[in-house]
């Protein structure tokens, strides 16, 4: 399973980098929402988690593009340290499968991710057993 993480904050990018490859996934990393979209297309992850604000392009930005794309199952699970109910309501129109707010707990965020990989399994499954 391929994560691209896209944060624009060192700390947070190489803290949830490490978690990631020690939880056994495959880890794609970006510091920008331009570099992010460069590495979708080149990489293709399962799951991108990002930023909402970052440089280029925002986490929305990177949504919209994924969502209205060839890419729009890639399931995306954003971070921000806006709470607002707006900001979650539009992450959400635009695509995202889930959102948490900074701070946030790696143990929380890892569990979510975990279920999308559960979604995302199940719905391949479902697509196979469709053809048949």
């Amino acid at each position: 399973m391929v994560i691209l993480i896209a944060e624009d904050d060192p700390m947070i990018l190489m803290t949830l980098e490490t978690f990631f490859i020690k939880e056994g996934y495959q880890v794609i990393t970006a510091n920008n929402g331009r570099e992010a979209i460069q590495k979708i297309e080149e990489y293709l992850p399962d799951i991108i988690i990002t930023d909402v604000m970052m440089p280029f392009y925002s986490g929305l930005e990177i949504i919209a593009k994924i969502k209205n794309g060839v890419n729009k199952k890639i399931a995306v699970v954003v971070l921000s340290a806006m709470g607002q109910e707006s900001a979650v309501k539009e992450a959400f129109e635009l695509g995202a499968d889930d959102y948490l707010t900074k701070p946030f707990s790696l143990v929380e965020l890892s569990l979510r991710v975990k279920r999308l990989v559960k979604v995302k399994a199940r719905n391949t499954l479902y697509q196979l057993d469709e053809k048949l």
